[in-house]
Order: structure tokens, then sequence, then C-alpha cells
């Protein structure tokens, strides 16, 4: 992605006419389109965009004015996205730091392009590492009896960074589904299988089990059903017989930092047209 682009997405009934529409919406006003992305469900009869646009030659609440009555007409979902702020991610982790990180070293090589306001973890053994990159942690231990409290707490601080987006880096608690309602599509979690395969915990020992020749990773958004949100980014690793269960693992974490960072990335430039529990991935 092109920085200081616009990005402009839509999704609404698919219909004759809406890319001429849109494209002439933007000429007319100047607006130069330097990637177009669309597709066309026939099963689900819905039509999904992404265009890139290098400037916008009027104020943006003008812009946004004007194109709803294209949206009206033709029933879209859609939003523009300003290249004027960052967006706010707010990691949270337990004790496995690969992922966390993979994030940390993209986030300060600007390979991609977003704030860390804070690290949330319910152990305390990573704080040194995210405090020497010089990002708050907050050591918010969880227990049988005070999910309620903690969770409240997290969200407390989620408004108080006004966080975009929520990544899970291998944080191993189960989101309430409070949560999940208030924050539809800002929760990205990495799950250490190949969804649907090997749901819930230790799943490259289910693997292991079942002698698969494949392990994989699945980024998803996080919904109240356990890990079954839309799919955003998977990946694979080939393993035989001769793999452990402690191999596959270490295996694994690798998949598991490419398919959380690139998927965070398509999240973070609007490449991701989420419907119903679908995702359209502009990659």
């Amino acid at each position: 992605m092109r920085t200081g682009s616009y990005v402009l997405t839509i999704s609404c009934p698919d219909k004759i006419g809406i890319v001429a529409k849109v494209s002439k919406f933007l000429a007319d006003r100047d607006c130069l389109i330097t990637e177009a992305n669309h597709h066309a469900d026939a099963a689900l009869g819905w039509f999904f965009m992404r265009n890139e646009i290098a400037d916008i030659h009027m104020d943006e609440s003008q812009f946004e004015k004007e194109f709803s009555v294209i949206a009206e007409e033709f029933e879209m979902e859609w939003k523009l996205t300003s290249p004027k702020r960052k967006k706010r991610v707010l990691i949270m982790v337990s004790k496995q730091d690969h992922c966390l990180a993979d994030l940390l070293y993209r986030w300060k090589s600007g390979e991609i392009d977003y704030e860390i306001p804070a690290v949330i973890s319910n152990h305390s053994d990573l704080k040194d590492f995210v405090e020497w990159h010089g990002i708050p942690y907050h050591h918010i231990p969880v227990t049988p009896n005070n999910k309620p409290q903690v969770f409240a707490e997290i969200n407390r601080w989620i408004e108080h960074y006004q966080v975009d987006t929520i990544v899970l880096a291998r944080y191993m608690q189960i989101i309430p589904p409070d949560l999940c309602d208030k924050y539809p599509g800002q929760i990205i979690n990495i799950h250490h299988s190949f969804l649907p395969s090997f749901i819930g915990a230790k799943p490259y020992h289910q693997a292991y089990e079942r002698g698969v020749k494949l392990i994989g990773a699945t980024c998803h958004y996080v919904t109240k059903d356990l890990d079954a949100g839309p799919i955003i980014e998977q990946d694979v690793s080939r393993v035989s017989h001769s793999e452990s269960a402690e191999e596959m693992v270490v295996l694994g974490k690798d998949v598991e930092k490419n398919v959380l960072a690139r998927g965070l990335k398509y999240h973070l430039e609007d490449r991701v047209l989420v419907h119903g529990n679908k995702t359209i991935v502009f990659a």
C-alpha cells in the first residue's frame, strides 16, 4: 500500500454499473486511483470493492456527503480511511514471545505502519522486553475467579488508549462474549492450527496424534464461538512421521508469526472485507 493513500472500501448487493459509477465519481473529482480491486460473489449475490486513492481534492466530510448519494442508490456498506492517522494496535500476550517479538520488530522497522500504545499480559515474563521498546506493559493476572474484573479492566485500557485493533499474539485466555460483541472485526487472533481442524488447546499434539502431514496456523477475527471467527490468513508447513509433537511446535512457531503479521497487515490496510463468517481479502 502506498504511503499517504486514502482507501475506499465497499460491499453491497451485486448490480450492474457499480464499478462505472464509483470510477466516474472519483474521476469527476480528480481523484487518482492507484490500486483497484473488486470481487462479485455469485452465490451470495454480493459485490466487494477496494480502491486506493492518491489524493482527495476536497474536505473529507464533503467527499463523504457527496458519495453517500451513490452509497444509498446501491445500498452500500462503505468506509473511507484517511492516511492522516496511524491505526492503534493493542497487543495481548501470555508467556510465549515469538509472535510478540515479530510484531515489535516489524513495527520498529516500519515494515508495518502502526502504533502500539501498550501491551497487556496475564503474566509478567515479557515486561522488561516490551518496556525496552519504550511501550507500556500492563500485567493483569487472570485466575478462575477474577475474569469479569480482569476483562472489565482490559476494556478500560482499550477505551483509554482509543484502540483501533486488538491483537491476541498467543494470549491464552478466552475473550468473553460481551467484549467480542463490543469489538466485532477488531480483535485478531492467531490460532496454532489450520482451522477448522484441531480447535482449542494443544492443536500440535492433536495433529501429532492424527499423524498429519501438514501443520498450519490461522489468523482470524475473534467471535463468541471459540476459534470459529472469519478467517483472514492461513499457511502450512509440511511434516512427516519423524517429527515429534514438540518438534511440530517449533516448526509451527515460524508459521504462526508470519501468518499473524500478514493478517494484521491486510487488516490495517483495509484489505479485509467481512460478510457473515466469510472474508474477502484483497491481498
